[in-house]
């Protein structure tokens, strides 16, 4: 090929680039439910979800909060506590809470209304350059390019080298339909995602196959050139914990995890432990979950206890070191749900039946 200012394409295969890339889009893109809307508040919930978080995972959560908080403002007037307590589950809680204060400093700067122009999102909390460009040439049609994980291996692939985050924006830049820049950003997230995967791309039915430097014959031979263009996995650990659920008179025993705490602060939890309790000779284990968190695999085994004296117990939120677990608070169990609680903790709740 002859090269151009992309160092990739001539001026005729750039075209050709754009019109497959986008036609190959308009047939096979999933059908999710934040590509049916030009809103840019639905489109900006959308994109802070998906940040480090599976589709599948967001598809449970994105009609719920949108429920919760339909509209910028309603999210503004909301608690934080209400805040996480509809994120609960998808994890990287930080989102959430400079999502909640971003909605405070669109309310205040803008009157409400959303900025239009990406350069004007960056300068909003929790707004980086991708999330920036994503929802400004989605939701209003500006022509700036995206560069995440999936849009830098296929370009990267794509010129057959790996490439430097100023080069990957750069060449973004150059690729981009100036016609359709919301749809093709999309074209190229999605071409990551479904067709040019990490380990093994699916180049035999690649929309762009006829103008890809790589072919998987090349990816194969080339261990060195195959390994440079992967991105490369974190090493994960694995780590054994025990939960106590203790249920007495409608209520559950939970622990609240410090408000400076490195993950998931403020968070509610059932009360936790690194060893095997010394009382659970005495009850058994009830099931054993795994659970990941970041680059973390648990094997979680779970101990239930039920109290079969019906005695008084503190008011709900009160401090009580009686039972086994010795630490936490009785929280009736019809609170919970207005609770920002862990995502374990969800996932064992649910499989008691108690949420």
């Amino acid at each position: 090929m002859h090269g151009d200012r992309t160092g990739v394409f001539a001026d005729s295969d750039l075209r050709r680039f754009r019109r497959m890339a986008l036609s190959w889009y308009d047939q096979n893109r999933r059908d999710l439910p934040w590509r049916r809307t030009r809103d840019a508040y639905a489109i900006w919930v959308s994109e802070i979800m998906l940040q480090q978080t599976r589709v599948a995972a967001v598809l449970e959560h994105y009609r719920v909060f949108l429920d919760c908080f339909p509209s910028v403002a309603a999210l503004a007037a909301a608690s934080e506590d209400d805040v996480l307590a509809a994120w609960s589950g998808l994890g990287y809680y930080r989102r959430a809470r400079m999502m909640h204060r971003c909605a405070g400093e669109i309310l205040a700067r803008h009157g409400g209304r959303f900025p239009e122009r990406a350069a004007a999102w960056r300068e909003l909390p929790g707004i980086g350059r991708y999330t920036a460009a994503a929802i400004a040439s989605i939701a209003f049609g500006e022509a700036s390019a995206v560069v995440d994980g999936n849009v830098e291996r296929v370009l990267q692939r794509i010129g057959g080298r790996s490439l430097r985050a100023a080069e990957s924006w750069a060449r973004a830049e150059e690729l981009l339909s100036r016609s359709r820049p919301g749809d093709f950003n999309q074209a190229m997230m999605e071409l990551g995602a479904t067709v040019c995967l990490p380990g093994e791309p699916r180049c035999a039915v690649c929309p762009v196959r006829s103008l890809c430097a790589t072919g998987i014959r090349e990816l194969r031979a080339e261990g060195s050139e195959r390994s440079a263009l992967r991105t490369k996995a974190v090493p994960r650990q694995k780590r054994e914990i025990w939960c106590w659920l203790e249920r007495r008179n409608g209520s559950v025993r939970l622990v609240q995890r410090a408000q400076k705490a490195p993950l998931m602060a403020g968070m509610w939890e059932l009360p936790q432990f690194g060893e095997v309790p010394g009382e659970a000779a005495s009850v058994g284990k009830w099931r054993t979950f795994r659970h990941s968190i970041t680059v973390t695999d648990y094997t979680v085994h779970v101990l239930r206890a039920f109290e079969t004296r019906m005695r008084a117990i503190p008011k709900n939120g009160a401090p009580d070191r009686s039972g086994p677990a010795r630490r936490g608070k009785w929280v009736a169990i019809g609170e919970i749900p207005r609770l920002p609680i862990t995502g374990l903790t969800r996932k064992i709740l649910k499989a008691d039946g108690i949420i």
